[in-house]
C-alpha cells in the first residue's frame, strides 16, 4: 500500500492513477494502438480537397525506421500513385539516420505501401475516373508499425483557397471577440 495524500491505494492502483496526470504526453488510442504522429503534410490541406482518406502500410529499412523514431521526416511535395498494380509513395523524405553505418539508406527513395489488392483497384478506379489524385497526409507509428494516411484528393482553385483563408480570419476574429468578451 502506498500513502498518497488523504487516501491510500494499492501500488497498481497509484501507477494508474500516475500515468492518467501526464496524458498530455501520451499519444492517441485508435483500434486499441498507441498513434504517435511523426510529420503531417499541412500543405495537401492548403492546395487540396481531402475526399476519402485510408490507412496504408510502408515498407521501410532499419535505418528509416530509426530516422523515424527519432522524428525525422518531411513530406513537402511527396505523392503517391499506382504502378503495375502497387502503390508507391514518391519524394518522401527520411534523412539518413547518421549512427548508420554503410548500410543507410537513400533519403528520396521510391517507397512501397502496403494496402489489399480490393483497396488499391479502388483507388485506382477513382483516380482514372474523376481525375484526382493520392497525396500522403500523414506519417505515424501505430503501435509498433509505421502507417501512411494516404488521401485522395481534388485540387484547389486560387478562389477556394481565398475563400478557406477568410472562413479561418472570420472565425479568429469571432473568437478573438468571444474571448474580449468574457475578460470583462
Amino acid at each position: 500500500m502506498v500513502r498518497t495524500g488523504i487516501e491510500i491505494c494499492s501500488q497498481a492502483e497509484f501507477l494508474e492513477m500516475s500515468t492518467q496526470k501526464g496524458k498530455k504526453d501520451q499519444p492517441d488510442q485508435k483500434n486499441g494502438k498507441r498513434i504517435k504522429v511523426i510529420a503531417t503534410n499541412r500543405k495537401a490541406r492548403h492546395d487540396y480537397h481531402i475526399l476519402d482518406d485510408m490507412e496504408a502500410g510502408i515498407v521501410l529499412y532499419g535505418s528509416e525506421v530509426k530516422s523515424l523514431r527519432a522524428g525525422h521526416c518531411s513530406m513537402t511535395d511527396c505523392y503517391a500513385h499506382i504502378e503495375d498494380g502497387e502503390m508507391w509513395v514518391i519524394n518522401l523524405h527520411i534523412p539518413q539516420y547518421k549512427q548508420a553505418s554503410y548500410m543507410n539508406h537513400e533519403p528520396k527513395r521510391k517507397r512501397k505501401l502496403l494496402l489489399h489488392r480490393r483497396e488499391i483497384d479502388r483507388l485506382l478506379s477513382k483516380v482514372q475516373e474523376k481525375g484526382l489524385t493520392l497525396i500522403p497526409l500523414q506519417v505515424y507509428f501505430a503501435g509498433a508499425n509505421v502507417k501512411v494516411s494516404v488521401g485522395v484528393c481534388k485540387g484547389k482553385k486560387q478562389y477556394d483557397k481565398r475563400e478557406d483563408i477568410k472562413e479561418r480570419e472570420a472565425k479568429r476574429d469571432i473568437e478573438r471577440s468571444m474571448s474580449d468578451r468574457r475578460k470583462w
